[in-house]
């Protein structure tokens, strides 16, 4: 009996294994050598939005850049997405045949966040804190309002590019802010508060008594 049980319970683990690691992962899930530079296996962009942003990652090429945008589904256990993207730029630099520096922009669709990275040769120009900050605020606010994809790659190779120009850093878009629209119907608090049910509770007596000593007097 404990070795059918066994048995089964291998069965099992055979057939759950594979799924979990199809969904896992790492930097050998990804080409050796992109033939685009949008690679896009979590379906997160339109057809249209696709075409734009691989337009715009290619005109990095101008400036001997590969730039990339990789979005991932589910990364290896013990993963995160910056360690992801330098194993990306070791693996594409092996495997390119001219000197071009490379950039990949990463996305998690499952935790909507992002990393930016850069080979040493950008590190000048692109220092490790202005892409930390581009992931973290230029792409992570507009995925936190609505998992707005196209606009956070947008955004960010728009303040990338502005200071590979030579411009200033534009800096991250500004939050949002909610305000409270206002309302002229009073609150539970304000009710609360008046004294508007005092002024009722005399109205009222005032109807009640004033009829019943009209009637007395006249009643005489």
């Amino acid at each position: 009996m404990p070795l059918r049980l066994l048995a089964a319970v291998a069965v099992l683990l055979l057939q759950f294994l594979p799924v979990a690691e199809a969904w896992a992962v790492g930097a050998s899930a990804y080409p050796a050598v992109p033939q685009q530079h949008l690679i896009d296996p979590a379906e997160l962009f339109s057809r249209a939005s696709a075409v734009e942003l691989e337009r715009r990652l290619k005109e990095l090429q101008a400036d001997h850049i590969e730039a990339r945008l990789v979005t991932v589904q589910r990364l290896d256990y013990g993963l995160d997405l910056e360690a992801l993207g330098q194993q990306l730029l070791d693996r594409w630099a092996t495997a390119s045949s001219d000197d071009s520096a490379q950039l990949i922009l990463l996305i998690d669709s499952q935790t909507n966040m992002a990393a930016v990275v850069a080979s040493d040769t950008l590190l000048d120009q692109l220092p490790e804190s202005l892409l930390r900050n581009t992931a973290d605020r230029t792409m992570a606010i507009p995925m936190r309002l609505g998992s707005r994809y196209r606009q956070a790659s947008l955004d960010a190779l728009d303040r990338l590019t502005a200071v590979l120009a030579g411009g200033e850093d534009p800096g991250p878009p500004l939050e949002q802010v909610i305000v409270p629209v206002e309302s002229n119907i009073p609150t539970k608090e304000e009710t609360a508060s008046s004294n508007g049910f005092t002024w009722i509770i005399v109205l009222l007596a005032v109807g009640t008594v004033v009829p019943m000593l009209t009637w007395w007097v006249f009643s005489r």
